[in-house]
């Protein structure tokens, strides 16, 4: 599998990169511990978990995938071969059990948080250490605007950087990246690296699908221009590009087994209706809904990688088996026809 340097870093990871949110609530320790060798097998190197996971949150699993990482580790002895990214919970996202409910980017949280995850992943490093979400007031996880009477207070950016380099000059991290980011939001994290010799982010982690392109008003230019690669989550909608909840509503999946509240941008009626399209062109050019759906983020300019996700083997082979799949000139052209007519529906 084709291995590229993540934005302006010295890390080279894998065009795939294996998501990790189902283990411990979806996924065994032994399941994970399978999708962990197969992915290797495949030729992925890079792996991404978070402090939080498994989903859904909760106090009873909270650190479970990333101790089902660690004894992977432990028992592989291949910690040489993987970039292990993870990321560090922000403020108010309704979890008492992380910090206290109090989880933010300052110099406590962030030591706390990273010596944690080092524990459980039984690892003395992490190659790429990422902010799940901004601490500040931010257009995210659905929201679809601005909205300045949500203002909160937060820890301020380069303070959060400072930390960071404190990090990194200990070797406990190598390398710093954002997720659920905005244009703004990239560009500030630049700019207070550059204004005080801090570490630049290397790359952001947002969603990215045929029903939310959300990327592409903005973030694409601005992470071009400053070399800062994007991690693909998402690629399926929470199952939704799969087209399975099409033919039965409630076929088992995150969308059925998680409480309507967890996500639901990907449960708009708009939603299902490009689907739908979406589905109806795969089928007609003999492609799974799942291939074309992967198959298209996969040949993305901007995607540095894209983060799949299965529950298990079986799927995992096939989300890894549309990297070999071509979109023809005249199918491009039709996905970007039904995103024009239904533009952006899970955003």
């Amino acid at each position: 599998m084709d291995k590229i340097k993540l934005g302006g870093s010295d890390l080279l990871v894998s065009k795939v990169c294996l998501g990790t949110m189902t283990f411990g609530e979806q996924n065994s320790e032994a399941d994970a511990h399978s999708q962990l060798d197969y992915a290797l097998e495949r030729g992925i190197n890079f792996i991404d978990t978070a402090e939080m996971y498994p989903v859904m949150a909760r106090t009873e699993t909270q650190g479970s995938t990333e101790r089902f990482i660690g004894t992977w580790l432990k028992k592989s002895g291949k910690r040489d071969r993987i970039v292990l990214a993870t990321k560090a919970a922000g403020p108010s996202r309704g979890m008492p059990w992380i910090r206290d409910g109090k989880a933010d980017f300052n110099a406590a949280n962030l030591k706390a948080a990273v010596d944690a995850s080092l524990q459980r992943l039984q690892t003395d490093h992490i190659d790429l250490y990422q902010l799940h979400w901004p601490s500040r007031n931010a257009p995210i996880f659905g929201q679809l605007s601005f909205d300045p009477t949500k203002e909160r207070p937060h820890t301020p950016i380069a303070e959060t950087l400072g930390v960071l380099a404190e990090l990194v000059k200990a070797g406990k991290i190598r390398h710093i990246g954002v997720s659920n980011e905005t244009p703004w939001g990239v560009m500030e994290f630049i700019r207070q690296a550059e204004a005080n010799g801090l570490p630049r982010i290397v790359s952001i982690q947002n969603a990215y699908n045929l029903v939310n392109r959300s990327f592409e008003n903005g973030l694409d230019e601005a992470c071009y221009r400053e070399r800062v690669g994007l991690l693909a989550y998402s690629p399926l909608a929470f199952g939704q590009l799969t087209g399975k909840y099409l033919a039965d509503p409630k076929a088992h999946g995150r969308l059925t087994i998680f409480p309507p509240t967890w996500s639901p941008r990907y449960s708009r009626p708009t939603v299902s209706a490009a689907v739908k399209l979406y589905a109806e062109l795969a089928r007609t050019n003999k492609l799974s809904p799942a291939q074309l759906a992967l198959a298209w983020c996969y040949s993305r300019w901007f995607v540095a990688s894209t983060i799949i996700g299965a529950t298990t083997l079986h799927q995992l082979k096939e989300d890894i088996d549309a990297l070999d799949v071509t979109l023809s000139d005249d199918m491009q052209q039709e996905i970007q026809a039904i995103h024009l007519a239904i533009t952006n529906p899970a955003q």
